[in-house]
């Protein structure tokens, strides 16, 4: 689906433009090409990321009729150390451009109702103290605010969402 790719390639860009690391991570292509992208998407949903260190997880992206992309999200199958202290079940970015009109709000509720078919029974969200918005956003998604953890400079807020 080529129109698929020139939407992502739009989407990258923008962020790129704003000079912000693309979140989550996984929706960066870095310098696979496509079909390698789209190959890794499909891997990283299976066991053979454990060999890497890493957990199950998918990758999804809110789109419009247009296949315009607004904003990604990574749902992790399940947590591992690492993502228990400072990563959580569900990391999500919206582009630069679409921020504040509520499209973050509606991608969590969309993934929590993915995680609720996982059989997870509660997720793990964590966002840096210092973004508000997505505070709000996984406040206003059930999120009760358990701690928070400091490591160098910056202040990870850890919150539960019971499903």
């Amino acid at each position: 689906m080529p129109e698929l790719e020139d939407n992502y390639n739009d989407y990258l860009s923008e962020w790129k433009e704003y000079g912000e690391r693309i979140v989550p991570e996984a929706s960066d292509k870095e310098s696979h090409t496509w079909p390698q992208f789209l190959a890794g998407l499909e891997e990283g949903k299976t066991d053979a990321v454990r060999r890497r260190g890493w957990v199950p997880a998918t990758l999804y992206f809110l789109a419009d009729d247009y296949m315009r992309l607004y904003g990604a999200v990574q749902l992790r199958h399940e947590l591992n150390d690492a993502l228990l202290e400072f990563g959580g079940h569900i990391g999500y970015g919206i582009r630069p451009l679409e921020r504040h009109k509520g499209y973050a709000t509606l991608m969590l509720a969309m993934a929590l109702d993915k995680a609720r078919n996982l059989q997870l029974t509660r997720v793990l969200i964590t966002c840096d103290k210092k973004n508000t918005g997505s505070a709000k956003t996984i406040i206003n998604n059930g999120g009760i605010l358990e701690n928070e953890r400091q490591h160098k400079e910056r202040i990870t807020q850890r919150y539960w969402i019971e499903l």
